[in-house]
């Protein structure tokens, strides 16, 4: 059994579960920039927003987890209100020359895609999805941050997968592996 998430009490425990958290919270915030430097400044901003606010944090009231993934989620609303997001075409594709050039054009094409019909899903549908599928979190945790029940999650995530399923023509093998119906 892995050990469950660490849930600090002090300052000192709140620097070990940092080690534990960073991944996390970076991928998190990755997949919803698509951009490595701006998904690292976030991230740190969210490390500083928790080590600020440490005091306010009660296991009482929730789990570290659910607290740490919210300022992450709250930083992330943050930014996309006062910035644009620009795109560099030679950040999104990067091939070299020893790589299955074609294969991972289509690949490259299929995540295109089934980014943007990521966007036509609303900002809660799209959280959930991801939180399920690329973060791996349990209802309960995705229900904790979000702020809606466990069992209305459930019911998010499913309406968003068919509706990313009615528009997305990614294989069907590529959309499971994905966006498996769990």
């Amino acid at each position: 059994m892995a050990n469950p998430s660490p849930s600090p009490t002090t300052l000192e425990e709140l620097g070990e579960a940092y080690d534990h958290f960073f991944p996390k919270i970076y991928r998190f915030l990755y997949y919803r920039t698509n951009e490595k430097e701006i998904a690292e400044d976030l991230t740190s901003q969210t490390f500083l927003k928790a080590i600020e606010k440490f005091h306010l944090f009660s296991p009482k009231k929730g789990t570290f987890n659910s607290w740490i993934y919210r300022i992450a989620r709250n930083t992330l609303t943050d930014h996309y209100r006062t910035n644009k997001k620009t795109l560099n075409i030679e950040d999104i594709i990067s091939l070299s020359t020893d790589e299955d050039i074609p294969n991972k054009v289509q690949t490259q094409l299929n995540l295109e895609e089934l980014q943007e019909a990521l966007k036509s899903l609303n900002e809660t549908q799209r959280d959930i999805v991801i939180m399920r599928v690329w973060d791996d979190l349990p209802y309960q945790e995705i229900a904790a941050i979000v702020g809606k029940t466990e069992s209305n999650c459930k019911v998010i995530f499913g309406r968003a997968v068919n509706k990313l399923q009615t528009q997305i023509n990614v294989s069907t093998t590529l959309l499971s592996i994905l966006i498996p119906l769990t």
